[in-house]
């Protein structure tokens, strides 16, 4: 049976986010891997100090991981963490 025109969709925004998120951290990791980097190492240093020379402008990675903010990236790796245990 086909749905209704007008029945109310579900939004999974924060579905989303994490999937963004996710891929963000992805396309990073990939480019600092790329130019020799130990991309943990270069991520740590990114998230903790907010200094975007950690992170290599290579396949424009550092504009990347900008577009997302740090708080974001943070919550989602604790998140992960936590439900992974």
């Amino acid at each position: 049976m086909a749905k209704k025109v007008t029945e109310t969709m579900s939004f999974k925004a924060d579905e989303l986010r994490k999937d963004s998120i996710r891929r963000v951290l992805a396309l990073t990791k990939e480019a600092l891997e790329e130019k020799g980097y130990n991309a943990v190492n270069q991520l740590s240093g990114y998230l903790i100090s907010n200094d975007p020379a950690y992170i290599s402008s290579h396949k424009n990675a550092r504009s990347i991981i900008q577009s997302v903010e740090r708080y974001e990236i943070i919550e989602e790796l604790v998140r992960s963490y936590l439900e992974d245990k």
